[in-house]
């Protein structure tokens, strides 16, 4: 079994030591510029076209949650991967707990407004400030995938209402669902602090805008773990400067890194963390990558499979 690994940016020492140690029977070698020799797999972030194009694999894995970056190489040079190669991503490895801890951070510290006192505080100002209803404080959660779903259930605890929309009919207990385009407005409606775990799609792209916002209460908070193409950047802006948005925690952007020049490095009302809020954990990858190619050994379909034409 041959299999080619390649990371733009990562050293390969320690996935090749790690994949090889899982599977003891495999070639796992790192891909080179020049490297045309038979592979089975390919284990990638951001390959290089010659890397997959006229390979007969039998699957890649992406090393990360998402895909949109690969799927948007694919459209722009079909030819890189054959429609019959299986395109899998990581589906959890240890990102769901990560984006558990940033979730819950930000809603309680929106609900007990920490900020608020932050501020205080360097005023020297001492001052008891009143809370939300619990009852008031809606959670919604854009997507109801695995990462998702695990969001919603570690906010369980708290005892919030929560909400959730996805594209198609969800059933989540305890959770108030919502499905299609024409029940976003009334998923919105009411939903005080919007947690966006969407996947990149053409119909993602640019959906929170200045309308979408508009149907949020006055003073929602908005929390951004997914894509930062999903945002219209200029009308968040906007909608935290009119108050629309009391504020947001963002993780993800359109342009990364955010240039410095970016109005949202300096807004009083945003906190922000350089796509962090949940990486990809390498043990705990390689166990699901070697465990998915041992299930394609055997003829198994193992998890994380993408549908390239619903983006996911």
């Amino acid at each position: 079994m041959e299999i080619i690994w390649y990371h733009p940016s990562q050293a390969p020492d320690r996935w090749l030591a790690g994949l090889r140690q899982r599977l003891p029977q495999a070639n796992v070698r790192y891909w080179q510029p020049g490297d045309t020799a038979p592979a089975d797999y390919a284990i990638v972030r951001s390959p290089p076209i010659e890397m997959l194009a006229g390979r007969p694999l039998k699957g890649v894995f992406a090393m990360g949650a998402g895909v949109d970056e690969i799927l948007k190489q694919l459209r722009a040079h079909p030819e890189m991967l054959a429609d019959d190669v299986p395109l899998f991503r990581l589906e959890d490895t240890g990102m769901a707990r990560q984006m558990q801890e940033y979730a819950n951070w930000c809603v309680l510290g929106w609900f007990r407004r920490f900020a608020d006192y932050r501020q205080q505080q360097q005023q020297a100002h001492w001052q008891p400030l009143d809370t939300a209803d619990r009852a008031d404080f809606t959670i919604g959660v854009l997507g109801a995938g695995v990462l998702g779903s695990s969001v919603l259930e570690s906010l369980r605890q708290w005892g919030f209402p929560l909400r959730c929309w996805s594209r198609s009919a969800k059933q989540i207990d305890g959770v108030q669902t919502f499905h299609g385009r024409d029940q976003l407005d009334a998923f919105l409606d009411g939903t005080q602090v919007l947690i966006d775990l969407l996947p990149t799609t053409p119909e993602t792209t640019n959906l929170i805008d200045e309308k979408f916002l508009r149907v949020l209460p006055q003073g929602a908070f908005f929390l951004n773990l997914a894509r930062g193409a999903h945002v219209v950047e200029a009308d968040l802006l906007a909608a935290l400067n009119s108050g629309q948005l009391a504020g947001a925690a963002l993780d993800v952007f359109q342009t990364e890194p955010l240039p410095a020049y970016h109005p949202l490095w300096s807004h009083p009302h945003v906190t922000l963390t350089p796509h962090t809020a949940a990486i990809t954990l390498p043990g705990e990858a390689m166990d699901f990558i070697a465990g998915a190619i041992l299930a394609l050994e055997q003829g198994d379909q193992p998890g994380g499979l993408v549908d390239r034409q619903r983006g996911y």
